[in-house]
């Protein structure tokens, strides 16, 4: 299914069906699922070992969004055989150091310049409809770091659609997201259209 508003391009299904279809973009950035069950995580095990000189295989996500943009941010990078980076983007959750989950989370990037430190008190955000949701404003300060300017965005994973919405909130990005699972693209839908609402009201 393909939907089009304004300047966005939103797929439910698996973006592996039309990625290679699509132009070059500015830049991909994007959460794919990562740290869940590492050992048995089928993402992980099949995109161990990749071959960068060569054209992504068919099914090869990681190497297919790293080739799809001028620029490619991954978060949970860490988690992937990607090239080294020095460009590396750290959400620094503002957590304590006993606290059960991760104090941040790391974003490999293909930028080669020095890593970025962003930071926000996870806590902050109410009503989270996935659990690696990530702060809209991460996406606004990543498009300010990275495409001052604007440009064409893809993100293959739009989950909570925090990255539409920071898409939509920097005025001058053309984005396309993808979602396979059928719940989250109705959550980020409703999320989408509340978001829409309290604009209108102010």
């Amino acid at each position: 299914m393909k939907v089009v508003i304004g300047n966005a391009t939103l797929y439910l299904g698996d973006c592996m069906d039309i990625l290679p279809t699509l132009e070059r973009v500015d830049a991909v950035i994007t959460d794919p699922p990562y740290g869940i069950g590492i050992a048995s995580n089928p993402v992980r095990q099949a995109h161990a070992k990749l071959d960068w000189d060569a054209a992504p295989p068919t099914g090869d996500l990681i190497t297919a969004c790293v080739k799809a943009g001028d620029v490619a941010i991954l978060w949970g990078g860490n988690y992937f055989d990607l090239p080294p980076s020095q460009g590396f983007i750290i959400w620094d959750k503002g957590q304590p150091e006993d606290f059960s989950s991760a104090m941040c989370e790391l974003a490999w990037s293909s930028i080669q310049s020095p890593a970025k430190v962003f930071y926000r008190r996870v806590v902050i955000d109410k009503d989270k409809i996935h659990p690696t949701q990530k702060p809209i404003q991460l996406y606004l300060w990543i498009y300010g770091l990275y495409l001052p300017n604007g440009g064409k965005v893809i993100d293959t994973h739009l989950g909570s659609g925090s990255n539409r919405i920071a898409a939509n909130k920097a005025g001058n990005i053309d984005f396309t997201g993808f979602e396979l699972d059928k719940d989250y693209y109705e959550a980020q839908e409703k999320r989408w259209k509340g978001f829409i609402a309290q604009t209108r009201l102010f």
